[in-house]
């Protein structure tokens, strides 16, 4: 059908794109401003940071898009709305007049090529996100891979926009940069340290630096004081399916990374811990593990799940110990004894898949949400053995 389309001439318009239109009719002193993040991966955490941020400081802010709810679903425009949109490749392609105060660009690496036809279409449609930006808008764009560091250096050379570089890799001597849990901003005069990100318990790690350096260039961008983006981050929930902790059971921390289904994604999560009780697997994509080679020093044993675990054992073989425990159920359990077993005082049990769900799943919160029933049966079974 979509190929008929094309061939006779008739646009192919998503809902992001009659959303656009919607604001577009609008005359342009009542538009709501619109926020738009996209990114292989991070793009969730992101968009729902910089609404809490937004929101912590007073304003009617609402996140949509690619997660929770749609554009269409969302609450009705209005002067002094922001909107903050996730946005994946599959709206962005069809999405022709969408434009965005301030755009986000977190990172880009392989991923939905045979939806796009190869690495050039996926990139492209990532792309869009900055088409329609005009002068006073801003383009925050990650300096952390070599697709974007590109992207980036031709937005400051022809875009109208104005750039912000963003890093968690190192500090920029312009733009944002989270190194060591510590965010600063740089200018062509001064760096500086904004946020101490020791405090914010749900952003850890260095891939939470590179969505906080997102988060902030925005938040500046709408009028945000630094103070008052540093006290929201401190107390900024964290999101469901994302390094989120939903229990410990004898001493053994339990973390739901179920929307982890790339390798990039779960390189993240295993650089978070020291002892890591990695269960993986379900429906594989490109590449499956190998790009995680250098990142298995933290993994204690492998637990393997689903279509994937017979490709991702004989990937593990001779590096990392692993075994097939074909469902989640059991791959909770045997993690969960391996790592009781093991006297480490700071095991984790990591469910962070690199793979999609939908060979035993509907979606990645629903095998998130299978995980955190499991561990709640643990500590329940956990609880009635301990004497009245």
């Amino acid at each position: 059908m979509a190929r008929l389309a094309k061939a006779v001439g008739v646009p192919i318009l998503g809902d992001t794109e009659l959303f656009a239109m919607a604001i577009n009719a609008i005359a342009p002193k009542d538009r709501p401003v619109i926020y738009g993040i996209t990114g292989t991966n991070g793009k969730s955490t992101t968009t729902v940071l910089l609404t809490h941020l937004l929101r912590e400081s007073g304003h009617d802010a609402h996140a949509g898009g690619n997660i929770g709810t749609a554009c269409l679903d969302l609450p009705e425009p209005h002067p002094g709305m922001i909107y903050v949109l996730e946005l994946s490749s599959y709206q962005l392609e069809l999405t022709q007049s969408l434009h965005c105060n301030g755009a986000v660009l977190l990172n880009l690496s392989p991923d939905h090529l045979d939806r796009h036809g190869g690495f050039t279409g996926y990139e492209s449609a990532k792309r869009r996100i900055f088409a329609h930006q005009e002068r006073g808008d801003i383009a925050i764009i990650s300096m952390d891979d070599t697709h974007s560091q590109s992207l980036c250096m031709n937005a400051m050379v022809q875009g109208p926009a104005t750039v912000v570089p963003i890093s968690a890799q190192g500090i920029l001597s312009q733009g944002i940069s989270c190194v060591a849990g510590k965010l600063y901003e740089s200018s062509a005069n001064e760096t500086k340290m904004r946020v101490d990100l020791g405090n914010a318990p749900a952003l850890q790690g260095q891939h939470n630096g590179q969505n906080a350096a997102a988060a902030y260039a925005a938040a500046r961008h709408a009028g945000l004081s630094v103070d008052a983006i540093a006290a929201a981050m401190m107390t900024f929930p964290g999101l469901a399916h994302r390094m989120e902790t939903v229990g410990s059971v004898q001493g053994v921390r339990f973390v739901n990374d179920s929307k982890a289904t790339n390798a990039d994604a779960v390189r993240q999560a295993l650089g978070t811990f020291a002892h890591v009780f990695w269960i993986a697997g379900g429906q594989a994509k490109s590449g499956g593990l190998e790009d995680l080679q250098d990142q298995l020093g933290a993994v204690e044993e492998a637990f393997l799940i689903g279509e994937a675990q017979d490709a991702f054992a004989r990937q593990l073989k001779g590096k990392v110990k692993a075994r097939k425990c074909g469902t989640l159920e059991n791959a909770v359990s045997q993690a969960f004894e391996a790592a009781k077993n093991a006297g480490l005082s700071d095991a984790v049990v990591l469910l962070s898949p690199a793979c999609a769900s939908f060979d035993q799943f509907v979606d990645f919160t629903a095998r998130g949400d299978a995980f955190r029933a499991l561990v709640g049966g643990l500590e329940a079974r956990q609880k009635q053995k301990r004497p009245a």
